[in-house]
């Protein structure tokens, strides 16, 4: 079968023929329908190297937003039938551990002794015709569309889930919420959002197209840049949003969010790009929250 490898560290993907995988007792054998691609997929060719460590050494398969329909049971496993579609929840930990018993394996107390993160992160992933997951990861679609749903392993995934933990900032009238960011995870935030939330969004960019694509989805553009803050806390009435999502993750971005969320609000750093801020009793609104979120769980 043909496969996207990650060979090298600096290294373009290639792609290759390698034989279709076996799945393994308690596994599945997937055929692949879509493979979402994501930042981190170029991150683990162009950007990382040795430093990162075993885990996510070459080689292997990439693709981690996998979706596709049940082509062999692997010995053990039940509840499932060929031909059923299905959604890869992508990180694998021990499984034990209390995090994993939650389905939380992204926080897996055990992650430093695994050998690889996730399908596509270390194991082989989904760019492929097929992959072996575990049964216990995979989450049937019923009549979704596999290839449609394929983003949402992480794309759909990551933002929900750190929605989700905000929901309490959320609840009631007159509620506020900001999404900088707009490639991917930002858009389907802001549909999250206006879907499972009564908060007026507002959306930011610097890229006029990416603010009127959300503008269809319901959210209120931001222009970026000189007078933002000032724009939207005239939009708060001079209180600041509840709830900020950060799908960046660069000092400047973080900065926005803490000059514009409210008095104890929240701000959630979703995008992984990792650079610094500074913080001070004085500076920050009281009781608001800075944190951040990875990925999501299989529930």
């Amino acid at each position: 079968m043909k496969a996207v490898r990650f060979t090298n560290w600096k290294t373009f993907p290639s792609l290759e023929e390698v034989a279709r995988p076996t799945p393994g007792p308690g596994e599945v054998l997937l055929k692949i329908a879509g493979a979402g691609a994501c930042h981190s997929d170029i991150a683990i060719f162009e950007q990382f190297d040795e430093s990162m460590g075993a885990q996510l050494a070459p080689s292997y398969t990439l693709g981690h937003e996998d979706a596709g329909w049940v082509e062999e049971l692997g010995g053990g496993v039940t509840g499932l039938a060929v031909g059923d579609a299905c959604l890869a929840y992508g990180p694998i930990g021990c499984g034990q551990c209390p995090a994993c018993s939650r389905g939380q394996d992204t926080y897996c107390y055990n992650a430093a002794t695994q050998p690889y993160l996730a399908n596509g992160l270390g194991r082989d992933g989904g760019m492929a015709e097929y992959m072996t997951v575990p049964a216990r990861n995979l989450v049937p679609l019923g009549d979704a569309d596999p290839v449609a749903a394929a983003p949402l392993a992480d794309a759909g995934l990551t933002p929900y889930h750190a929605i989700k933990l905000s929901l309490p900032k959320l609840q009631g009238g007159g509620k506020t919420a900001l999404v900088i960011g707009l490639g991917g995870l930002g858009q389907l935030a802001v549909q999250i959002l206006t879907a499972i939330t009564g908060a007026t969004v507002f959306a930011t960019d610097m890229k006029p197209e990416a603010m009127v694509e959300a503008e269809k989805f319901g959210a209120v553009p931001i222009e970026g840049g000189e007078g933002q803050v000032e724009r939207i806390r005239e939009l708060t009435g001079g209180q600041g949003v509840d709830a900020v999502f950060d799908f960046v993750g660069i000092t400047p971005t973080i900065q926005v969010a803490q000059q514009v969320v409210r008095r104890q609000g929240r701000i959630t750093i979703v995008g992984v790009a990792g650079q610094p801020t500074s913080w001070d009793f004085y500076s920050n609104p009281y009781e608001a929250e800075l944190t951040n979120t990875y990925w999501g769980t299989i529930e």
